[in-house]
């Protein structure tokens, strides 16, 4: 029995060994973390620059999501790098969250009982993160139900024409308030999102702190205003 063990020991790959390790320690959740928020601002900038093309009228915005279709064209079939950008957001998602729950779960279980009074610095961002992610979460599927199936579109969804759907759902106000909250959600998640990432990737140090938390407080302004600014325009008639 004990030389099966062995025998077993010493067939486990040592890769396999340290990817384990590497995923069950604190600093690898926390690298994952890191990694696959950097991956979904990436999109979160180049979808908001794409969003603002309903400034420019109905024909360069319908362009625009026809574009998307055939980016990658003659070399990639129809749709086909649009649905490797969403497998990537994907697994971007889904790493990002279970290392967010499980990094909470081993926080719970090193403190069973809260912290009496709240530490010093923290900001309300950190204090709003995991409910931000829950918001943002919720937000995904409906936003992919509402603009991307239709399942739960108002006005009547109409394919191939995303300028007009825009329209429609953010002529509702339940449309309007689902996004500005989603979207103050970013705008907060971001903010202290990217400054944690710089640090566990150990981009982080004295001299660059103040700089990258400048960097931070940026880009969740610019997202936000960005993303916030399509329904404020649809609602004021600028975009209709």
């Amino acid at each position: 029995m004990a030389l099966a063990t062995k025998t077993a020991s010493k067939e486990r790959s040592p890769s396999t060994t340290r990817s384990r390790g590497f995923w069950s320690s604190t600093i690898g959740k926390k690298t994952v973390m890191a990694v696959s928020g950097l991956i979904m601002l990436g999109y979160l900038v180049a979808h908001v620059a794409g969003n603002l093309k309903v400034f420019f009228g109905s024909e360069e915005f319908n362009a625009y999501g026809h574009w998307l279709r055939t980016m990658g064209a003659p070399v990639l079939h129809y749709s086909w790098a649009l649905w490797l950008v969403r497998i990537v957001l994907l697994a971007a998602v889904v790493g990002h969250a279970v290392s967010a729950y499980q990094l909470s779960r081993r926080d719970i279980k090193a403190r069973p009982t809260g912290y009496v009074h709240r530490r010093k610095g923290s900001s309300y961002a950190t204090r709003t993160m995991r409910w931000g992610g829950i918001i943002m979460a919720l937000f995904i599927v409906w936003h992919i139900l509402d603009l991307t199936t239709g399942t739960v579109h108002a006005g009547g969804f109409q394919e191939g024409r995303p300028y007009q759907n825009i329209v429609d759902t953010f002529s509702t106000w339940y449309g309007n308030v689902i996004y500005l909250v989603a979207m103050l959600a970013v705008g907060l998640h971001v903010r202290h999102g990217f400054w944690s990432a710089a640090q566990t990737l150990g981009l982080g140090n004295a001299r660059r702190e103040r700089l990258l938390k400048i960097l931070a407080n940026g880009l969740a302004l610019v997202l936000t205003v960005g993303f916030v600014s399509v329904p404020v325009a649809v609602m004021t008639g600028v975009v209709s």
